[in-house]
């Protein structure tokens, strides 16, 4: 009986030191790097999460596929709530880089305050800190940008406006016409308010910039609930494009403006994007 009492006891303390072992192990494999990058234009450093797939090796370079916050968040949002896309990094191969938009950007550079200046920020300063800190692909085919609410209108924004930078664009219960928040979301602190700024608020929505475009400059993928407060203007800006004759991924479904819903469509945005970097990758 004692020498299988202690044996027992053995085998329990190697089976958790084995568990602990390999929990150990898995967990070492995810890269969740937290960096602070430096802006030039607001003379500080702000901080990002970028993902790294399990596997990561110097001796391959990645597409990056930058993931944006929505107003009142920042750059750690996306993986405390959704956790799940360290998997999405390592199942496609691809980097995932959340930069912080600050509480009320909607990433852009502000004519009237200097000490918002988003879209140098993460045009510039942190795709360059990326691109020489992390084994990427540096080219336009191979980087993608997407995001939720004030950063869904914001990941259009930025790519219908640097066209050089990125090829694929996404967004998710996008806010993607300023008009339809006059009075809320910080947006007049950004670009003076409506009634004496018109043209600002025209010129920056989303669902006007698309007109600049011409079919198949972008990769576009655009969704959202049925039941959200943006549900209209993003139903208005695919309308939009279909008239213009652009091409694009539209998606409605049942849902509200929550990370339920988000949750389960950054997946299909981040397979949107795999296929993307494929066909890239076929050319």
């Amino acid at each position: 009986m004692f020498f299988s009492s202690k044996f027992t006891r053995m085998k329990r303390i190697y089976y958790l030191f084995l568990a602990f072992s390999l929990s150990f192990v898995v967990s070492a494999r995810v890269q969740v790097d937290t960096v602070a990058i430096f802006s030039a234009k607001m003379k500080k450093e702000i901080k990002s999460v970028v993902i790294v797939p399990e596997n990561y090796s110097k001796k391959k370079t990645y597409p990056v596929v930058y993931l944006l916050h929505g107003y009142s968040d920042n750059y750690s949002k996306w993986v405390n709530t959704v956790p799940a896309i360290k998997k999405l990094s390592t199942q496609y191969q691809f980097l995932i880089v959340c930069p912080d938009g600050g509480f009320s950007s909607w990433y852009i550079d502000s004519p009237i305050d200097s000490t918002f200046q988003y879209e140098s920020y993460v045009t510039k300063d942190v795709i360059n800190y990326v691109d020489s800190h992390y084994s990427t692909i540096k080219d336009r085919n191979f980087r993608a940008i997407t995001g939720l609410s004030m950063g869904g209108h914001g990941a259009l924004y930025l790519a219908i406006r640097n066209k050089d930078l990125f090829a694929h664009a996404g967004s998710m219960s996008g806010g993607v016409d300023l008009r339809s928040s006059t009075k809320k979301y910080d947006i007049a602190k950004r670009i003076g308010d409506m009634e004496t700024n018109p043209r600002e608020w025209d010129n920056r929505s989303v669902v006007n910039m698309v007109s600049t475009l011409k079919n198949k400059e972008l990769d576009l993928i655009i969704d959202c609930g049925l039941s959200d407060f943006f549900y209209q203007i993003n139903a208005a800006l695919h309308r939009r494009l279909v008239s213009l004759n652009i091409d694009h991924d539209y998606i409605e479904r049942p849902g509200v403006h929550n990370w339920e819903y988000w949750t389960n469509s950054v997946q299909y945005q981040f397979l949107f994007f795999n296929d993307c970097f494929e066909k890239a990758r076929k050319k």
